[in-house]
């Protein structure tokens, strides 16, 4: 098991805000083709904090460990605060990934900004479309 630290072990086999919220005001999935793997993160934001925030994923333990910390790092934070988060913050946060499970960081960076923008369209609240990028078709979070 030395390929995994022992956070993304933690992250894994105890996964925080496991789950679904049901009257989320922001939702987001995406997913990666080439290992399978699906992210789907819910967030309810009140006074741009976000309040709650829950995730289903489908995928590997780092895909797992991801989505688990990466919704630690942004509960309780404002929506400004969840926009920075990097798909580096993720990993490193977890005290690293291997080269081949990055993929893991990037997909729960991105269901993140999916709920944000997600949240932003049903608030009808203006932003900047260069803050969402076309994920799938950019190299800005490798």
């Amino acid at each position: 098991m030395a390929l995994y630290s022992e956070k993304v072990m933690d992250h894994f086999t105890h996964p925080r805000n496991v789950g679904v919220i049901e009257d989320a005001n922001g939702i987001g999935e995406v997913g990666n083709a080439k290992c399978g793997d699906i992210m789907k993160i819910y967030l309810k934001i009140e006074d741009d904090i976000i309040k709650d925030v829950k995730f289903e994923t489908f995928g590997c333990g780092s895909a797992i460990a991801s989505s688990s910390m990466a919704t630690e790092m942004i509960k309780g934070k404002s929506i400004h605060e969840a926009m920075a988060l990097t798909n580096k913050a993720v990993a490193e946060a977890l005290d690293g990934l291997p080269a081949h499970k990055l993929h893991c960081s990037v997909l729960a960076e991105e269901a993140i900004k999916n709920a944000l923008k997600d949240y932003y369209d049903r608030a009808g609240l203006p932003y900047d479309e260069k803050d969402f990028p076309d994920c799938e078709h950019c190299e800005h979070c490798e």
